[in-house]
Order: structure tokens, then C-alpha cells, then sequence
């Protein structure tokens, strides 16, 4: 009887199993469904992109439109470094998007272990007020900031392109909250052994830190590379501009606009911030993961 029992009870736990793995295999199978879907649509506009890049002027409003251009253009991309001088908006914005990247990590590095890790009066107050810039709008301070480039005598130079933004109170705010997370007695250790607090900071926490300090390069990589206003208020010769601006002179208002050139220049402008990303993916996907936000 026992054994019958047993024999049933098994039966039933393996009929159970067997139904668990088929609703797994199923609800798995809905959900990549779901995410490659997803992940069409989000690709959708740059492979259009990309084909349009490749088709000639009536190819590009074509119907019904063609995926695969029948005669590939790849003189749209050489058309590109003539109609305009890509080449010196693609230095600015390079120079630009660089040197605010490593001005402003620098600064929010200090600033972050400043705010983390030193102790002061006035800490917790200055760090609020500091935190609460975050709230003003960039429109709100253009003028403003605008008037102290031309008091500086600053305009059309790359001063005013970089220097307004060096410091970043959302970047210090992530990467207070990451160095908060490295255990005191870590560096209470560190000093035993005679290690001074920038030595530290370089060959310890950043370190540690790595994720979250890949994750603020790539905005401010990104946020500077695709600038628009502020470049365009700023400069006035050609000289100066970006490529954000760049792109505004292969529209035509005529209706003239040759958009498989457009699409081309659209492209390599989008082309940078892609190879970072791809570059440092891993780590910014940890840094999501693991970013630590203690209470303030």
C-alpha cells in the first residue's frame, strides 16, 4: 500500500514538474517575443536611416518604399565632406564633447569625495543647496551665462563651449552616492598603512567605482556631443560650429533637401556616441545594477 502510495505521490511531483517547465518555456518564449519586438522598433528609425543614406534623390520617396536600395549611392557620403566643412564641425564637436568629459569628471570626482567622505561644517547644508541647482532649467541661466561669455570677451571660442559646463551636480550626486557605498574601515586601513586621501581616492575608490564613473563619462560624452542651443547661441562663424549645427545647413527650406546626403552626415554624427556606448557596455550596465542611493 506504502508503496503504491509512493508511486503515486512521485508521479503526480513529476507531472507537476513537467507542467512548470512548460509554462516556463512558454512565458520565457512571450517575453523574448515581447523584447525582440521591442528592439525592432527601437532600431526601426536607424536602419532607415541607414538605407536612406544609400538611396539617390527619387529612390528616397519611392512607393511603396524600398528596404534595400537598387542602386547603393556611397557617393553621398563623400558629398558630405564637400557640401559643408563637416570636417572642422566634427573637430569641434570632438574637442568639445572631450574636454567637457574629462573636466567634468574631474570636478565631480573631487566635489563627490569632498561631499562622501570628508567631514565638515556646513556639509549636509551645502550639499542640498548644491543638489537643488538640479531643479533650475538650462533656459533659465542662458542668458545669464550668456552675458558672462561676452563680458569675458568669450565668444566663438571654445572657452565658451567647455568652460559653462565643467560642473555637474547630478554627476557629483551619483558618485557621492557610489563612494558612500565603499565601507569607512576600508579607508581607515588604507591610512594604517600610510596611504594619504588622493592616493586613496586614485588607487582605491575610483576603482571600486569604476561602473558609475563610466556611466557619467558616457552622458557627458553624449549630452556634449549633441548640443545644439547653446552652440548655436554662442558662435557665430563657421569656424566654431558643431555638428549639430552642421547638420542644419544640408536642409534646404526650398524643398531641395538632398536627404540621402542628410541621412549620410546624420549618420556619422550618430556614429561616435554608438562606438562609446558598445565600448563601455558592460560597465554601464553594471552601474545600473549596482548604483548605491543611501538616503541623503
Amino acid at each position: 500500500m506504502n508503496n503504491k502510495t509512493d508511486l503515486i505521490s512521485d508521479s503526480s511531483r513529476s507531472t507537476r514538474k513537467i507542467k512548470h517547465r512548460i509554462l516556463t518555456f512558454f512565458s520565457n518564449g512571450i517575453w523574448l517575443v515581447v523584447v525582440i519586438a521591442l528592439a525592432f522598433a527601437v532600431m526601426l528609425p536607424f536602419i532607415w536611416m541607414i538605407v536612406t543614406s544609400l538611396k539617390g534623390p527619387t529612390e528616397v520617396f519611392a512607393y511603396p518604399p524600398t528596404w534595400i536600395p537598387k542602386d547603393p549611392q556611397w557617393s553621398n557620403y563623400i558629398e558630405m565632406w564637400k557640401e559643408a566643412p563637416f570636417g572642422r564641425y566634427f573637430l569641434n564637436s570632438a574637442i568639445v564633447a572631450i574636454a567637457v568629459t574629462i573636466g567634468q569628471l574631474t570636478s565631480c570626482i573631487l566635489a563627490a569625495f569632498a561631499f562622501a567622505r570628508m567631514d565638515f561644517k556646513g556639509k549636509n547644508v551645502m550639499f542640498m543647496i548644491f543638489l537643488s541647482t538640479t531643479m533650475i532649467s538650462s533656459q533659465v541661466t542662458l542668458i545669464p551665462t550668456y552675458l558672462v561669455m561676452r563680458t569675458l570677451d568669450w565668444i566663438d571660442t571654445y572657452q565658451a563651449l567647455i568652460v559653462p559646463f565643467l560642473a555637474n551636480a547630478f554627476g557629483v550626486f551619483m558618485l557621492r552616492q557610489s563612494f558612500r557605498t565603499v565601507p569607512r574601515e576600508l579607508e581607515e586601513a588604507a591610512k594604517l598603512d600610510g596611504c594619504s586621501r588622493f592616493r586613496f581616492l586614485v588607487q582605491i575608490l575610483l576603482p571600486l567605482c569604476k561602473p558609475i564613473l563610466a556611466s557619467q563619462a558616457l552622458f557627458a560624452f553624449m549630452g556634449n556631443w549633441n548640443s545644439y542651443q547653446w552652440p548655436l547661441i554662442i558662435t557665430n562663424q563657421d569656424s566654431m560650429r558643431t555638428l549639430q549645427i552642421g547638420l542644419r545647413y544640408f536642409v534646404s527650406g526650398e524643398g531641395s533637401t538632398q536627404w540621402g546626403v542628410y541621412m549620410a552626415a546624420a549618420l556619422v554624427v550618430c556614429l561616435p556616441v554608438v562606438i562609446i556606448y558598445f565600448l563601455v557596455q558592460k560597465t554601464f550596465v553594471e552601474s545600473m545594477a549596482s548604483t548605491g542611493l543611501k538616503d541623503i
